[in-house]
């Protein structure tokens, strides 16, 4: 079957699959039963993730060489050739990889988590509808094709955050992720559009291939000031990535689009659609390294929202916030790679956060299950001996999100700390002092968590306490399929993926940036690198984090009351989220309603109708009024007039 592997029908049907699902599962919705509803949606993702992981084969471990194919000509319009193509390389199978374990993950996981649910068989064709987006966006061999893909996650995205279209808040929260998403794609399609004003084509290879030659272009964007092109290029591109990775200023919309059922954060919100920002940029490598400028506003971007959404993570009381605003702190972690030029750092945590993030939100998921859909940390407490399987796979996914020696997360974690730390591009001190702090941050937030959900008192209410048990195996299966990766896969792959050749001639990063270059004359394999990460700073930094969230939530679980009292401006500024959703609120979309206000009275009411419609209507009748009193209806009247017309005509003819 795949003996003649360059051939596109097996990359079409790893795209094709979860799309029939979702067509089947969603056109069909009235006709077919919940059970064909998860079969047809979860083989479709099931064949995905098996031709996935041959083509992971055929190019980790058997040396395929890159696929870079066109399936179809969209268009062509001036010369300009809109095409549909796939580019199969190593980044792209470990992408496929990723998104469709952690996909199927969910399907199954979705079984149990839904089944009360009306809205279930929608909810299928959803979620394979993601997917089918996701591996066309990671697939795609031109910014055409990236451009759809990106659409059509946030398209579904919007459908899955506002999945319980009654709820006000959940109409609210898919507005908001819009709304969010269109300033960062306005962003990135004008990055692609200055893509093809200098390059005149959208096609990768091409784009990379004359990318050096174009270094030195400028445009005039303010009369008389010389920009880079390339600086300008790679700034809007990334402005998509702000808003699709949800990175300062445009991480607004991740924390309330918790709105939407738990599956869907662990699926959109961990390990696919946020991260899609981090692949465009890695995929854009040879452009980025070309301008200094725009790798110094990644890393000043990513570092911001690495440590300041970490603060955010400590205060918030709802069990999925946690792990939102843990999620938007990792990302800042990979921003901060991108920056650092540690493309290949960032990707490789791009993929272990992805199997362990996935596997808290939905342990998560299952403790909300458990405990009848309450999502308050303050109204749960001693659930180990109730939830034991939850227990235990938390237990290793939180231990992995802290960068604990041995686990997935610390070889990535730690690789992108020492990485900024060898950085020399400007904002680089900066950076990696605040991913530094974000260490002891993370342990914080991550092991109040787990302490005041799975130990300490039983605060649940007689009623949730006598039905409490451990979720069903849909939903415990995937948890643990889920905590393997994420204990052993960051150790397995270390050694290739970030200092082997894993990534030769699909990243490219300039001499003077080879940060991980220097890394790799350090590195002597996994085991090394655990005894020496236990001798590093960010290693007492995360046990100081764990033994102050011990001290704090279970020691003396009164003393956060008074330190709070103590703090109060302090806490009120992370309770109100550094003030960005009441600026938003109050100055962008109140502004935007008191323009619209004022096109609406002045332009609409005064120009439009009164002086384009109904002034045109006023000023006929008046004319007419004039005119009726020349339509006398005598014919003397007529022929007169005819007579002085005729004079008229005359005179003009003999003078």
């Amino acid at each position: 079957m795949f003996e003649n592997y360059s051939d596109s029908q097996v990359y079409l049907a790893i795209v094709l699959a979860p799309l029939i699902g979702s067509i089947i599962a969603g056109v069909f919705n009235a006709y077919i039963s919940r059970a064909v509803a998860h079969t047809v949606t979860i083989a479709g993702v099931a064949i995905s993730f098996i031709l996935a992981m041959f083509v992971f084969k055929y190019f980790a471990f058997d040396g395929a060489q890159t696929y870079n194919e066109t399936v179809y000509t969209w268009m062509v319009s001036d010369g300009f050739r809109f095409e549909v193509g796939f580019l199969i390389d190593n980044l792209t199978s470990m992408m496929l990889v990723v998104v469709s374990f952690v996909s199927l993950m969910v399907h199954l996981y979705t079984i149990g988590y839904m089944q009360e649910d009306p809205g279930y068989k929608r909810f299928f064709s959803y979620i394979s509808l993601f997917t089918f987006s996701m591996y066309m966006l990671v697939m795609s061999n031109n910014f055409l094709q990236l451009f759809f893909g990106w659409e059509a996650v946030g398209l579904v995205s919007y459908l899955l955050i506002g999945f319980y279209y009654k709820k006000e808040s959940a109409i609210f929260a898919n507005m908001k992720a819009f709304l969010v998403n269109r300033v960062g794609d306005f962003g990135f399609i004008l990055g692609i559009a200055g893509v093809l004003m200098v390059f005149n084509t959208l096609d990768y290879a091409d784009v990379f291939a004359m990318a050096s030659s174009k270094a030195d272009l400028t445009i005039e964007v303010i009369p008389g000031e010389q920009w880079s092109m390339m600086t300008l290029i790679c700034i809007l591109l990334f402005v998509g990535a702000m808003g699709k990775s949800a990175q300062v200023p445009l991480h607004v919309w991740l924390p309330d689009s918790m709105e939407g059922p738990t599956p869907i954060s662990a699926l959109i919100h961990a390990a696919t659609m946020v991260t899609a920002g981090i692949f465009m940029v890695t995929r854009m490598s040879p452009l980025f390294e070309l301008s200094e400028t725009a790798l110094t506003f990644i890393l000043v971007i990513g570092a911001i929202t690495a440590l300041f959404m970490g603060f955010l993570g400590i205060i918030q009381n709802d069990i999925k916030r946690v792990v939102a605003y843990s999620t938007l702190s990792q990302l800042g972690y990979m921003t901060v790679a991108l920056g650092a030029s540690a493309y290949s750092a960032a990707v490789f945590h791009l993929m272990t956060h992805a199997f362990f993030k996935a596997l808290l939100f939905l342990a998560a998921g299952s403790v909300i299950i458990g405990m009848h859909h309450v999502q308050d940390i303050r109204q749960m407490g001693g659930l180990k001996k109730y939830m034991p399987i939850t227990y235990w796979t938390s237990l290793l996914g939180t231990l992995a999100l802290i960068g604990f020696p041995g686990f997935s997360g610390f070889y990535s974690k730690d690789s992108i700390i020492e990485a900024v730390h060898a950085s020399t591009i400007a904002g680089s001190d900066f950076a990696y002092y605040a991913v530094l702090a974000g260490v002891f941050i993370t342990a914080l937030y991550s092991l109040r968590l787990f302490f005041i959900v799975f130990h300490g008192e039983e605060r649940m209410d007689h009623h949730t306490k006598e039905h409490l048990k451990e979720s069903p195996w849909v939903v415990t299966v995937p948890l643990v399929l889920l905590a393997i990766p994420s204990v052993i896969i960051g150790g397995m792959t270390i050694s290739s993926v970030l200092y082997g050749d894993y990534f030769n001639n699909v990243v490219f990063v300039q001499q003077a940036h080879d940060v991980l270059g220097h890394l790799k004359e350090t590195y002597h394999g996994p085991l090394s690198m655990i005894l020496h990460g236990i001798t590093t700073a960010p290693f007492f930094l995360m046990a100081a984090g764990i033994a102050t969230a011990w001290y704090l939530y279970m020691k003396n679980p009164e003393l956060p009351a008074r330190i709070k009292g103590s703090f109060g401006l302090i806490y009120d500024i992370l309770d109100n989220k550094y003030g960005f959703d009441a600026f938003n609120e109050k100055v962008i979309a109140g502004g935007t309603r008191g323009l619209g206000n004022v096109f609406s009275k002045f332009g609409d009411i005064m120009i439009i109708d009164g002086l384009i419609v109904n002034g045109s209507a006023k000023s006929v009748a008046w004319f007419s009024g004039i005119i009726r009193h020349i339509q006398t209806g005598y014919l003397y009247h007529y022929a007169f007039a005819m007579i002085l017309g005729l004079i008229g005509l005359l005179a003009l003819v003999i003078l």
